[in-house]
C-alpha cells in the first residue's frame, strides 16, 4: 500500500463527488484534519473507516487500497 496513491485517490474521489474535506469527515463523524492527512499521505485511515470510506465515496475496498491502482 501506497500512503501518496491511496491518499490521492481519496482526494480524487471525494472531488468527484463534490464534496469539501469537512463535508466527507461530516459524514464519517471524524475531523477534516484527518481526511487531510489521508490525502497528503501522512496516515491511512483507520481500519473501521474503509467500509464507510468507500461506501460513501463510491469505490471498491480493492481500490481504495490500491489507490485504484490495478498494477498492485
Amino acid at each position: 500500500m501506497d500512503a501518496k496513491k491511496t491518499g490521492k485517490f481519496i482526494s480524487d474521489s471525494r472531488k468527484k463527488h463534490g464534496m469539501s474535506q469537512k463535508d466527507l469527515a461530516e459524514r464519517l463523524n471524524i475531523t477534516d484534519k484527518a481526511v487531510s492527512k489521508w490525502e497528503r499521505g501522512l496516515s491511512f485511515p483507520d481500519i473501521s473507516m474503509l467500509i464507510p470510506l468507500s461506501e460513501v465515496l463510491e469505490v471498491t475496498l480493492y481500490d481504495l487500497l490500491t489507490g485504484g491502482n490495478d498494477d498492485e
